[in-house]
């Protein structure tokens, strides 16, 4: 159970018990089985609602299988989160499933950081603050469509054969077929590695211009290209375009 999961649950039975009490008590609304027959009946289906609702929410958050979410809807950091969460079951692949929440966390926070010391060197009208601004939105993009990439590799990922696939040793299979759909599905898992490496690269990139930023004292905004970290950033952007076309 994820602590998110555990919070809602405990969230939901508070929740229940509270609107029992309220419902209950003779203090508040004060409904019981001794009054009359609609008080009674009220109090019945009241209290039996409570009981079906405590019941399918804890399934829902407990038991039920999460469904996972179409790459072409996802569209916010909470959507990639969710998506890139539901392989966490992928055995062969939790540590890089790890590794992308990982990123999409600290991608968020460097984003958040960069912007706020912006706002503190420069004013938003300023050409430089526009420059540094458009470089992070940038970098942020590419970071989100290398785990988009990954995550259209994992919708297509067969655990189950994958498995049955490294025990096949003496399976009648041939074996060169085994040969070959082995690199297939190593070539599945190079390619998530990669794009998590390259994430790795962006984010730090992203710390270099940060501290590149945090060091000037004085600058033109034309020198803004000029500056070294700028230009790894936009040769890493063209390089991974490239690499992706």
């Amino acid at each position: 159970m994820t602590m998110t999961k555990y919070i809602k649950w405990l969230g939901l039975i508070f929740g229940v018990v509270v609107l029992n009490i309220l419902l209950f008590s003779p203090g508040f609304i004060g409904l019981g089985f001794g009054g009359g027959a609609f008080s009674t009946a009220l109090s019945v289906t009241l209290l039996f609602g409570s009981v079906m609702a405590l019941f399918y929410g804890s399934y829902t958050l407990l038991f039920k299988q999460p469904v996972v979410l179409p790459v072409k809807q996802i569209e916010t950091h909470e959507d990639y989160v969710e998506a890139l969460s539901f392989y966490r079951r992928i055995k062969v692949l939790e540590e890089d499933i790890t590794l992308g929440l990982s990123q999409l966390s600290r991608m968020k926070k460097k984003k958040e950081t960069l912007l706020n010391v912006l706002n503190q060197r420069f004013d938003p009208g300023e050409l430089s603050y526009k420059k540094f601004a458009s470089v992070t939105l940038e970098v942020e993009k590419l970071l989100y469509l290398n785990i988009r990439s990954v995550l259209n590799r994992l919708h297509v990922f067969d655990e189950a054969e994958y498995a049955a696939l490294m025990k096949s040793k003496s399976s009648k299979i041939p074996p060169k077929l085994v040969q070959e759909k082995t690199k297939v599905y190593n070539d599945y898992l190079s390619y998530v590695k990669d794009s998590l490496h390259t994430n790795e690269e962006i984010l730090l990139k992203l710390d270099q211009l940060l501290l590149e930023i945090s060091r000037l004292d004085s600058f033109e905004a034309g020198d803004i290209e000029q500056m070294p970290c700028m230009q790894d950033i936009d040769q890493l952007i063209k390089h991974t375009k490239l690499y992706r076309q």
